[in-house]
C-alpha cells in the first residue's frame, strides 16, 4: 500500500470530493445492515425447509444482494483508500488521513458530521487520542 501525506489544506479538499460518496456509501451501508438482519431471521426460518418455501426464495434472492451490495461498498472503500481517505467506520463516516508532524507519522481525523478536518492522533492512539489542530502547537 502506498502512502499519501497530506496537509491540512489538501485533507481538506479530500473531504470536499468525498463527502458525498461517503453520505453514499453510509446510506449503502444500512441498507447492508438491514440486509443482514433479515438474513438472520431467515436462517433460522428455514431450518429443514425445502427449496419451494418463500423463505428460503427470499433468502436466496437477499444472499444475491447482499453479496453485490458488500461488493459495492468495499470496491468503493477501496477506491478512497487509493485517494488516501481511509474509512475507520463508515456508520459515522469517520476517515483518517496520512500527514507529518515534524519528522513523525500521524493521521488527520474527520468524521462526516464535521464542516472540515479539525483534528489529529497519533498512528497507535486512534479516536480515542484525537487532539484539535488549533492546539497542534502545543502538543
Amino acid at each position: 500500500m502506498r502512502i499519501t501525506l497530506f496537509s491540512i489544506d489538501e485533507a481538506n479538499h479530500a473531504i470536499a470530493r468525498i463527502r458525498p460518496r461517503l453520505h453514499r456509501l453510509r446510506a449503502q451501508k444500512r441498507e447492508f445492515d438491514r440486509l443482514e438482519a433479515r438474513r438472520s431471521v431467515l436462517l433460522i426460518a428455514t431450518q429443514g425447509a425445502g427449496a419451494g418455501n418463500p423463505d428460503t426464495l427470499e433468502l436466496a434472492t437477499l444472499e444475491t444482494k447482499r453479496r453485490r451490495l458488500g461488493q459495492v461498498i468495499a470496491r468503493a472503500l477501496g477506491e478512497l483508500a487509493e485517494e488516501g481517505a481511509l474509512v475507520k467506520d463508515l456508520d459515522t463516516g469517520l476517515c483518517d488521513f496520512y500527514a507529518l508532524r515534524g519528522d513523525r507519522l500521524v493521521f488527520l481525523c474527520w468524521r462526516l458530521d464535521e464542516p472540515e478536518l479539525a483534528h489529529w492522533h497519533g498512528i497507535e492512539e486512534g479516536f480515542a487520542g484525537r487532539r484539535p489542530l488549533k492546539n497542534a502547537e502545543r502538543d
